[in-house]
């Protein structure tokens, strides 16, 4: 501790370091007891902000036999300071060394921060991969959306979670504690055992056989009782299941800085791009009533003065309004806030938004994601042009005069005429505002167009299609930025290198596993931040290996192909992926599956009856 405080004086914010935060756990260190270690592959600004971190925190150490502690990437100056005086990464908590955990559990949120695993794994002197790992060492794990393709790093992780975690976590330490006291625990035994657990994929026990052509030959399993087809996880009783009554409170400000409450899981809006959407189905909510008192709960453990109501699409809670009204009647008067991550572009938004405004008044942002009709058609956004016209007209009305509209550029058959509707959208806005009447409005209107590359992701309807190249990509910002000329209207967008190398590892194989360790070992280390990301290094990573990275990402997939991901089970079918993209490529919409079923296959495949029985029947 003496030579960590010393060293905590050389580095900037050490507040991502210490530990010791409101609501942590420190736990007396007893005989039996599971060491796991929850390990966010980036900054503790970002990784403290997520909201799954912070569920699995709680729910582990709410047991006695188990100490969950907490790891982030460190930033370059402490880690300088860490090989600088000859000491191992550790655990926020104890300061434990992380090789001396039983568990270390990734979080996979973003393929752009894969070498940072690394190098928190090359930080602790722990081997990278699995096989060089021997009994001694943690199992190493991760789980997430990105480990729904668990492929790219397939001989770094010992075994994914392919679904929901709670119970599953749970679930693993349990046969760990078994095995252990049993005297039968070896790592290969165990992995052999885990794998049997339903949401569980160990990549150990599969092999993969490639073509001439270096698509996938076949994949299977190495033993008969390993399971051919690995089904995902859900909470099925989602109301009143649990939910943590406190979080951590950080010491320094994090992205998202405010309590959360999980509202429901899943989406029905079937947008053929979001991969969330498919991922998560069906979506399953928790009550008014049970909301209203978790919040209540958390406010009084964190002292927060703003909280959000979580989930993919808020606004399509049955009792959003009522949770809305209720709340802020209560704790307007404290000054307690309430935001909407994700807002949709109709008037029932704007109702909901005039009583959260009634406590404090924010930016807006709608996600529009397509400049015209059409195109919003394709990727069935179930927008339409007056839905936009009419909710910014509204918001004007209503005293708001910042807006930011996000879209997505690349998204498959756009045009420039798609492109073009994108900036005549924002021009479109800045009238609308004055339009409004003069004694309405306060002050100049500020419209923020931000636009991100379409990535095509696995279980998706888009999941075959090519990903614009990085010039093409570069071409229509460039595009877009000379369309839109209006001063109130300012224009930002994610660069088209970065959004290439994730649509690269987002469909990858097993061969990239090697790419991302030669990347890394080359200097490739927080590629999610501009000022470290270096394109050339990766290209020059992949001309050295003789593997084609846009083999992966501007490559358009046949339908037959076998994809990376074909052994995992989210639920829904490729025949309805496949059924919706043919329905994209003829403009058709889908309806929201809350109407009637669409036949997606997670009422057969997950739950074993109808999502909504009260509507299908």
């Amino acid at each position: 501790m003496e030579k960590l405080d010393k060293l905590l004086r050389n580095v900037q914010n050490p507040s991502r370091y210490i530990g010791g935060e409101i609501n942590s756990y420190n736990k007396e260190i007893t005989e039996g007891m599971v060491r796991f270690v929850l390990a966010f592959p980036d900054i503790y600004e970002i990784g403290m902000s997520y909201l799954g971190f912070q569920i699995l925190y709680n729910l582990k150490n709410e047991r006695d036999d188990i100490f969950c502690e907490r790891v982030f990437s460190p930033w370059e100056d402490m880690e300088n300071e860490l090989r600088k005086n000859d000491m191992e990464l550790f655990t926020l908590e104890s300061k434990t060394p992380l090789k001396e955990m039983d568990f270390i559990g990734f979080t996979l949120q973003y393929e752009l921060s894969y070498t940072n695993i690394l190098g928190m794994l090359d930080l602790s002197n722990i081997p990278f991969r699995s096989k060089d790992r021997d009994d001694d060492m943690p199992i190493i794990l991760a789980g997430g959306p990105n480990a729904y393709n668990p492929e790219p790093i397939a001989e770094i992780i010992d075994l994914f979670v392919i679904g929901e975690g709670e119970e599953v976590n749970i679930e693993l330490i349990e046969l760990y504690k078994l095995m252990k006291k049993e005297n039968t625990y070896t790592k290969k035994t165990y992995l052999r055992e885990a794998s049997k657990i339903e949401g569980i994929y160990v990549p150990s026990l599969y092999e993969v056989s490639y073509n001439k052509d270096k698509t996938i030959k076949e994949f299977k399993p190495s033993f008969e009782d390993v399971p051919k087809l690995i089904k995902k996880r859900i909470i099925r009783n989602f109301d009143g299941y649990y939910y943590p009554k406190k979080v951590i409170v950080p010491f320094q400000d994090v992205i998202h800085d405010r309590a959360m409450i999980e509202i429901f899981r899943g989406c029905t809006r079937g947008c053929r791009f979001c991969q969330a959407g498919m991922l998560y189905r069906p979506i399953r909510e928790r009550s008014k009533e049970d909301i209203l008192e978790k919040m209540d709960t958390l406010i009084k453990n964190t002292g927060f003065e703003e909280i959000a109501l979580s989930s993919l699409s808020s606004l399509d809670h049955s009792e959003v309004k009522g949770i809305v009204t209720d709340f802020v009647d209560k704790y307007e008067s404290k000054k307690v806030g309430l935001s909407l991550p994700s807002l949709r572009l109709d008037s029932f938004a704007v109702d909901i938004l005039k009583d959260i405004q009634k406590v404090r008044k924010t930016g807006l942002t709608f996600a529009a994601e397509a400049g015209t009709q059409r195109l919003r058609d394709v990727i069935n956004k179930g927008v339409t042009e007056e839905n936009l016209t009419s909710t910014l007209s509204e918001i004007f009305e209503n005293g708001w005069k910042r807006v930011k509209l996000y879209f997505m550029l690349g998204l498959p058959t756009e045009t420039y005429e798609d492109i073009q509707g994108i900036a005549d959208l924002g021009e479109k806005s800045i009238e609308m505002y004055y339009n409004v009447d003069k004694s309405l409005r306060k002050g100049k209107p500020t419209v923020t167009i931000s636009t991100a590359n379409f990535v095509p992701k696995p279980f998706t309807p888009f999941q075959w299609f090519g990903q614009d190249t990085v010039e093409e990509l570069n071409e229509k910002h460039e595009f877009l930025k000379e369309k839109i000329t209006n001063r109130n209207v300012n224009y930002n967008y994610h660069g088209s290198w970065e959004s290439s190398l994730e649509g690269i590892i987002a469909r990858g194989d097993r061969k990239l596993n090697e790419v991302i360790i030669k990347a890394y070992e080359k200097g490739c280390k927080f590629d999610a931040w501009r000022e470290y990301f270096n394109y050339d290094l990766w290209l020059e990573t992949f001309e050295l290996l003789n593997i084609d990275p846009y083999f992966y990402n501007t490559r358009t997939r046949d339908y037959s192909e076998i994809l990376p991901w074909d052994h995992l089970d989210c639920g829904v079918t490729k025949e309805y992926l496949i059924k919706e993209n043919e329905k994209a490529l003829e403009v058709k919409l889908t309806t929201d599956c809350r109407n009637y079923c669409t036949n997606c296959g997670v009422n057969k495949q997950i739950i074993g009856g109808d999502c909504y029985p009260e509507i299908n029947s």
